[in-house]
C-alpha cells in the first residue's frame, strides 16, 4: 500500500514530514520519497528500503539551512 503526507505551515517541514511517513510505516512499503520547497526551488529525495535510508539521504543531500527555510513539503511511500 502507499500513503501520502503533506505539510504547509510556519514550522520546519522536513522533520514533520519524516514523522508523518513514520506513522505510515505500518501500511508496508518498498520505497519512500519527499519533495521540499523553499525560496531556492524544489529538492526531491527518493530511496528504496527503510525510512532510515531516506532520513540519512535527506541529511546528506539537503543542507541544514535548506531544511530550516523549507515550510512546504510532500512525501509518499510506495508499495510493491
Amino acid at each position: 500500500m502507499c500513503g501520502i503526507v503533506g505539510y504547509v505551515g510556519p514550522e520546519e517541514a522536513g522533520p514533520i514530514l519524516l514523522q508523518g511517513l513514520k506513522r505510515l510505516e505500518y501500511r508496508g512499503y518498498d520505497s519512500a520519497g519527499i519533495a521540499l520547497l523553499n525560496g531556492s526551488g524544489v529538492q526531491v529525495v527518493k530511496r528504496s528500503g527503510k525510512l532510515s535510508s531516506l532520513e540519512q539521504a535527506v541529511q546528506k543531500i539537503c543542507s541544514v539551512r535548506y531544511l530550516r527555510d523549507c515550510t512546504y513539503s510532500l512525501g509518499n511511500t510506495r508499495g510493491s
